[in-house]
């Protein structure tokens, strides 16, 4: 049974435990991660060196609040659905351990907060992307495409996209080639990060009628996508060469993390295409999931070691 209240033999500090980390639950702090591996390096590689300590850390905590504030609102308005899923079943509005009210309220505070860090130690710009950022992921995906059409992760996942142009904004004050690149990255990136996950739980998708694509397509449809979107954001990442003043460094890494990251959706598409067994397809979408996101946090990574290493390829 949901647990709306303190149980009758837990202490002050376990119940206080509980609902801190349930709050925290609330936030989707995986997610949040994954986000801040692409704001910092983007930071570095647009002032060409470290920023500011101040704006980097107002950046940081005001990038991850409204990160945080839009999964909360998320957990607040598919608790219905996420009651359904095996993957969801443990998140705190469905266990009990956060109330709606106590989660609408938390959402609303920390998306407030977040963008009175944004302002305080940032710019306008940038402030104006945080609330975008939080709109099109609560809006746009989970109020609009999430459970209308099965393109919602393409679309809704410009959300994710976000923290890049933040992250450029907040140094440089404007959006210029590289950040768009970057963002381009991102958005290209996120169909065959999220669709091998959905193919693994297409049950749970199913079960809460989310027409996520690769719950409802079959395998070598879903596969063929993954590739096709694997070869563009690859292309999309070399392209920040030419146009961005990206240098050896994240020329060799970007080239080989993503040669890797094309290969490993071929052998997806290969399985997906001999009609093997779903357990063994499902195996390898697994592994094109978590290689995806070594494979970002590998571009990333780059990005921010580039400018102390040589110069511009084509500077």
């Amino acid at each position: 049974m949901p647990r709306a209240s303190r149980q009758p033999d837990e202490s002050t500090g376990d119940f206080l435990k509980r609902k801190a980390s349930a709050y925290l639950a609330l936030t989707k702090p995986r997610v949040i991660e994954l986000l801040l591996v692409s704001t910092l390096p983007t930071m570095i590689f647009a002032q060409r060196g470290f920023p500011p300590v101040w704006l980097m850390v107002s950046t940081i905590v005001g990038g991850a609040m409204a990160a945080g504030a839009s999964g909360a609102f998320n957990c607040y308005i598919d608790r219905d659905m996420d009651k359904l899923m095996k993957r969801t079943k443990g998140r705190p509005l469905v266990t009990g351990d956060l109330t709606p009210k106590e989660a609408l309220i938390f959402s609303w505070t920390l998306a407030i907060a977040s963008l009175v860090v944004l302002w305080v130690g940032t710019n306008p710009l940038t402030t104006a992307l945080g609330l975008a950022a939080i709109l099109l992921y609560v809006v746009l995906y989970t109020m609009i495409l999430k459970r209308r059409t099965a393109q919602n992760i393409v679309w809704g996942g410009i959300a994710g996209c976000m923290p890049v142009l933040i992250a450029w904004a907040a140094v440089k004050e404007t959006i210029e080639w590289p950040a768009i690149i970057l963002f381009l990255v991102i958005f290209l990136w996120t169909p065959p990060h999220y669709w091998p996950l959905s193919m693994k739980y297409a049950d749970d998708y199913n079960a809460a009628s989310v027409p996520m694509l690769g719950a409802i397509a079959n395998a070598r449809r879903v596969s063929v996508q993954v590739v096709l979107y694997a070869w563009a954001t690859v292309v999309c990442s070399l392209l920040l060469v030419p146009l961005g003043d990206a240098g050896i460094v994240y020329t060799a890494i970007a080239g080989g993390a993503g040669a890797w990251f094309v290969y490993e959706s071929h052998v997806l598409y290969r399985e997906a295409q001999r009609d093997h067994k779903p357990a063994e397809v499902n195996r390898k979408a697994m592994k094109v999931f978590h290689i995806s996101i070594t494979y970002l946090s590998i571009v990333f990574l780059a990005l921010a070691i580039d400018p102390f290493v040589g110069s511009p390829l084509f500077g």
